[in-house]
C-alpha cells in the first residue's frame, strides 16, 4: 500500500464515479477527504464500499468512518493507520458493519475479524518485538459473592493488573452466564481488586495459539462478551487506574458504567496489528459512536475519567471513598 491520499470536495466527486478506490490505481492507506467543502449524496454508501479508513477533515457527516477537527489530528491518525494499515482497515471495515447488526452476530464478526489478524504480518512483527513473559498459574481469580438478589463479581488477580488470562475469562463467563440465567439475581456489580480494574488482555499468552481457526471457535464458546450482553440491564460495572483493552470493551456493555476519578482508558490493539476482540468492536461504539471508536482504537491515546465522561464511555465519576461504599 502506498500512503494516504487528501481530496477536496470536488475531487471526491470525480472519485465516486468509482466504485472503489482500488480501481483508479494503487491503492493507499487511507483517504482523507475535506469535510468543509460541499459533500455528495453517495458519499455514504460509497464510504462503505471502500477497502480503507475514510477520514473526514474539519467538518462532520455520518458517514467517515473517522473524523479529524484539523490538519494536526489528520497527521496522528495517517501515521498510526500507516504503521498497521491491514489492521486499521479490518477495524472501520468491522465496525461499519458491527453497527448494523444485533449483539450476538456482532461478536461473531469481530471475533473472525480478529482471528484473520492473528494470523498477519502487523502481528507477527509486534510478537517479535515483545519480551518473554512467564504465563499466569490457573487459579481462581474471580470472586462471586450472592447478597440477597445481587451478584457481586470481583476480579481478584492483582499480580498480573487482572490482566484477562484464561482463567480470568474462563470466571468471567461463569459468573455473567450465572447472572444470565438466574432470574432471582436483579443487580450483578463487578469490581476489581488492586490498583487498576483491568489492563486488558495477558500479554504472556498472545501468540500461544497457532491454529486462529480454533481460538475464534473458543472465543465463541467461552468469551465472556456474549454472556455479559445478556444480562447487562442487571450490570454496574466500577472501574478505576488503568482500564486497558478488555478492561474497557467488557465493562461498556453494561447497563451502567461508575468510575473513579483516577480511571484513564485505552485500545491498544491496532498497535499490536489486531483488533479490540474482547467486545469492543460492539460494545463501545453503541455507546460512542463508530467514529470515536475508530479514532481511539486507531491512535491508541489514552482517555481520562473526565473526557470518558463527556463522550458517554462512563456514566458517573466518583471519588475513591465514595466507590468504596
Amino acid at each position: 500500500m502506498k500512503n494516504g491520499v487528501m481530496v477536496s470536495g470536488e475531487e471526491l466527486a470525480a472519485l465516486l464515479l468509482e466504485p472503489n478506490i482500488a480501481d483508479v490505481g494503487d491503492v493507499p492507506c487511507w483517504v482523507a477527504v475535506d469535510a468543509r467543502d460541499q459533500l455528495p449524496e453517495r458519499l455514504t454508501s460509497w464510504v462503505r464500499q471502500q477497502p480503507v479508513p475514510v477520514i473526514g477533515v474539519g467538518g462532520e457527516h455520518a458517514a467517515f468512518d473517522v473524523l479529524a477537527p484539523d490538519e494536526g489530528s489528520l497527521a496522528s491518525i495517517a501515521a498510526a493507520i500507516e504503521t498497521n494499515p491491514v489492521a486499521s482497515a479490518v477495524l472501520v471495515q468491522v465496525l461499519r458493519s458491527a453497527c448494523t447488526l444485533d449483539i450476538p452476530q456482532a461478536l461473531q464478526l469481530e471475533s473472525l475479524a480478529y482471528g484473520v489478524l492473528q494470523g498477519g504480518a502487523e502481528h507477527a512483527r509486534w510478537l517479535a518485538r515483545q519480551p518473554q513473559r512467564s504465563l499466569a498459574s490457573a487459579e481462581d481469580v474471580v470472586r462471586l459473592e450472592r447478597v440477597g438478589d445481587a451478584l457481586q463479581v470481583t476480579l481478584t488477580h492483582p499480580a498480573r493488573r487482572n490482566a484477562l488470562s484464561t482463567s480470568m475469562r474462563d470466571g468471567l463467563t461463569e459468573a455473567f452466564k450465572l447472572a444470565a440465567v438466574d432470574e432471582t439475581i436483579r443487580v450483578v456489580e463487578v469490581r476489581a481488586e488492586g490498583p487498576c480494574f483491568c489492563a486488558g488482555g495477558d500479554l504472556a499468552e498472545f501468540g500461544t495459539t497457532r491454529d486462529t481457526a480454533r481460538a475464534h471457535a473458543l472465543r465463541q464458546a467461552r468469551m465472556p462478551a456474549q454472556y455479559l450482553a445478556l444480562c447487562a440491564h442487571k450490570c454496574t460495572t466500577y472501574l478505576h487506574g488503568a482500564c486497558i483493552g478488555a478492561g474497557i470493551e467488557l465493562p461498556a456493555f453494561a447497563h451502567r458504567v461508575v468510575a473513579r476519578s483516577d480511571s484513564t482508558f485505552r485500545l491498544p490493539e491496532v498497535a499490536m496489528g489486531l483488533i479490540p476482540g474482547a467486545g469492543g468492536c460492539v460494545s463501545i461504539p453503541r455507546r460512542i459512536g463508530r467514529q470515536r471508536t475508530a479514532e481511539l482504537a486507531i491512535t491508541g491515546r489514552t482517555l481520562d475519567a473526565g473526557e470518558a465522561f463527556r463522550i458517554g464511555l462512563v456514566d458517573q465519576i466518583v471519588g475513591a471513598a465514595e466507590q468504596a461504599r
